[in-house]
């Protein structure tokens, strides 16, 4: 019987989380002998390999396969790989972090058999669990669930893709690559599907104190973002720049400039706007969120942090990528 569809999965020295992945393809409601598994490794991951043929052959049996890339370049090119491997026609997406539900597969081909298109792409339900008052990081992560399409759950048939270049692999990290090839679908006049029955759950991963300005390097590809796709990017990412965060960053310089010169009463009024917006960006982050104390200490140590690093980050994608991102 032949393989009616593809899933591809990109990992890298993730071992525990990727078996949860795997473990959950090994029971979804569709013909074992009907699809196949294709996990990418960015980079030469010997446990994960060993890892997979383990797993293929003693507890999970069905087809899957794993391949390296010679070196790491991000998991867009590791899915561009993967789709090189792959028989099916519709090549379904998940990350080595998510758990795709029973129905998840059958619910995608499905879809995919009643459009009767060669040329379409889906985009699945992503549910993030988290707590009623989670953290400033678990709630940016539950943004998830309202995003329009993203390869922690989707599925885009090979045609569609290849007319579409894959992946670009100029977006080395896991961070709007997928944007991306939302954008050049939506260009291509691909018709993309909502399909609420093909739910993947995506929980949080623990994260370290102050991962919110690690997170702001991520700005960088913004730009890149923005110069491939500038009218779609104002459209669906940011239909401005977020200028409070320059207004915080001159009140504040305009301060030591004049606590130097010695002009106090300049240096006090700019302080105190500077600390207006502060405390305004502050607030804003911990709405909803975790009213732990050391949650609030953090909020406010990175919300004076923040907008300097964004800023940094994202004029530096935008001297790399020659564009004028703000």
């Amino acid at each position: 019987m032949s393989i009616q569809v593809s899933v591809v999965i990109p990992t890298f020295k993730r071992r525990a989380l990727l078996i949860k992945c795997l473990t959950q393809l090994a029971h979804q409601n569709f013909p074992k002998e009907k699809y196949e598994v294709i996990v990418i490794t960015d980079g030469p991951d010997i446990e994960t390999k060993t890892e997979v043929a383990y797993l293929s052959q003693q507890e999970l049996s069905f087809n899957i396969y794993c391949h390296s890339l010679k070196e790491k370049k991000g998991p867009a090119a590791a899915r561009n790989k993967g789709v090189q491997f792959a028989k099916a026609e519709l090549i379904v997406f998940t990350d080595d972090d998510c758990l795709p539900q029973s129905d998840w597969l059958k619910s995608f081909c499905n879809a995919y058999k009643l459009t009767n298109k060669t040329e379409a792409a889906f985009t699945g339900q992503t549910i993030v669990p988290h707590s009623d008052e989670p953290t400033d990081y678990e709630k940016n992560i539950a943004n998830l669930q309202t995003a329009e399409f993203i390869t922690a759950n989707c599925a885009i048939t090979k045609t569609a893709f290849n007319k579409v270049g894959g992946f670009d692999e100029a977006f080395p990290i896991a961070w709007r690559e997928d944007s991306d090839m939302h954008f050049k679908l939506i260009k291509a006049t691909t018709p993309i599907y909502e399909i609420k029955n093909a739910v993947v759950i995506h929980p949080v991963r623990k994260a370290g104190w102050g991962i919110s300005l690690k997170e702001q390097k991520k700005s960088a590809f913004n730009a890149l973002l923005y110069k491939k796709h500038i009218d779609l990017y104002k459209q669906k990412i940011s239909a401005k720049p977020v200028w409070n965060y320059y207004a915080m960053i001159l009140l504040l310089s305009i301060s030591v400039i004049c606590v130097i010169n010695e002009f106090y009463v300049a240096a006090s009024l700019s302080f105190l706007a500077w600390l207006v917006l502060l405390t305004e960006f502050t607030v804003r982050r911990l709405k909803a969120t975790s009213k732990n104390i050391s949650h609030i200490i953090e909020m406010i140590i990175t919300s004076a942090l923040i907008p300097f690093l964004s800023v940094f980050w994202t004029l530096y994608g935008s001297f790399k990528y020659k564009t004028l991102l703000l």
